[in-house]
């Protein structure tokens, strides 16, 4: 059955081969991980001079370092003498710069070539010109992005964008104050399946009455099927006995001090496309990044966000990670079981939306049209 021949109640999915063909997903790399803003690393996790870490961005290794100013620099992870990754490791600390491990080439904090076997004796090597290339850097909620394109779109008219469209102003993300906050818990989930998955998952709450108990308890409207991101700002309401976003519905922490009486005792979920989830409950934020690594296989990162007291005091903050840790097991077992039928033929022409997913077609018309060019 075509799209034209469905029901009106229902809309086409994208086509199964869409999350398993390598080219296709080669395409995904190019025209939306290089080119448009990806949230790369914590600022706090690179908080001393020297700090780096590499990081995943479509089909490159981006080097993110901090420089002896306090600065944050993101650039390509590749030796410009002959092409050697310059940093192998994930994470590690410097003194004073970077050092190819095949010719010695090194460089500064700041990317410049500072040195070399013999350098002394090429005059007409510009170190500048011969430094690292650089990458695009913004931050933002205490996170490093990076763009990869040479003109890098509009952070206001893409990421900000995002943010906007899913609370109806952007600025009401100013109440939880993210880049003041400190991390509670981390957690890296290795996913079998293709990263649209995560995000359609994330996206739609069809699913959460059947496989989400921890989570409808805390916020029974999920149980009806229609996630917060299907209306325009809004937040799921906590149950009438519910005091705090954690496993059990129990009490939480010391609330953010900018929330404000319409955010309290509310979830809000947002998708920043196209790899970044947003949640905000009134005394933690909660950041997913994604790190796409195969058609078939993605990488999450989940940050859970507290108060820098409540950090620093010890105070245990087990119950409320306890609540999404379940959830994303859930949903990411859920995602991995949808990656197994995908090259099924019963899924070849793809599947179908249910109205409460209907907004899940935008999000699959934003992939065709990068994808197309």
């Amino acid at each position: 059955m075509t799209a034209a021949e469905l029901p009106h109640s229902l809309l086409a999915t994208l086509p199964g081969h869409h999350y398993t063909d390598p080219s296709i997903f080669a395409l995904e790399q190019s025209r939306i991980f290089e080119a448009g803003w990806f949230c790369a690393v914590r600022s706090a996790d690179l908080a001393e001079p020297g700090a780096f870490q590499t990081v995943q961005v479509g089909r490159e290794s981006v080097l993110i370092a901090r420089d002896r100013r306090g600065n944050l620099n993101a650039f390509l992870n590749v030796c410009r003498h002959r092409g050697a990754r310059l940093c192998t490791e994930e994470a590690g600390r410097v003194q004073r710069s970077l050092q190819c491990p095949y010719h010695a080439w090194t460089y500064g904090l700041d990317g410049k070539l500072i040195a070399a076997p013999n350098l002394g004796g090429m005059p007409d090597i510009d170190r500048d010109e011969y430094g690292l290339n650089r990458v695009h850097l913004r931050e933002w909620l205490g996170y490093a992005w990076v763009c990869l394109a040479e003109e890098p779109p509009s952070f206001d008219d893409t990421v900000i964008a995002d943010v906007a469209q899913r609370l109806g102003d952007a600025g009401e993300l100013d109440a939880y104050d993210i880049a003041a906050l400190e991390l509670g818990e981390r957690i890296r989930y290795d996913v079998k399946a293709n990263w649209k998955q995560i995000i359609e998952n994330f996206m739609e709450c069809y699913h959460c009455a059947t496989i989400h108990p921890e989570l409808t308890e805390v916020l029974p409207e999920f149980a009806d099927g229609f996630a917060a991101q299907y209306y325009v700002g809004h937040g799921a309401e906590f149950g009438d006995d519910v005091r705090g976003f954690t496993v059990d519905g129990g009490d939480g922490v010391q609330r953010l001090p900018g929330v404000a009486e319409h955010q309290d005792r509310r979830y809000y979920a947002i998708t920043v496309r196209p790899q970044v989830f947003i949640n905000l409950v009134p005394d933690h934020v909660i950041i997913h990044r994604m790190f796409p690594l195969t058609a078939e296989r993605t990488l999450v990162d989940c940050d859970w966000l507290y108060l820098p007291d409540v950090v620093a005091s010890g105070q245990d903050l087990s119950r409320s990670v306890e609540l999404f840790h379940r959830v994303n097991q859930q949903d990411f077992d859920a995602c991995e079981r949808c990656q197994l039928a995908m090259d099924s033929r019963s899924y070849a022409s793809g599947g179908v939306l249910v109205p409460s997913e209907h907004h899940i077609a935008e999000f699959h018309d934003w992939v065709r049209e990068r994808l197309a060019g």
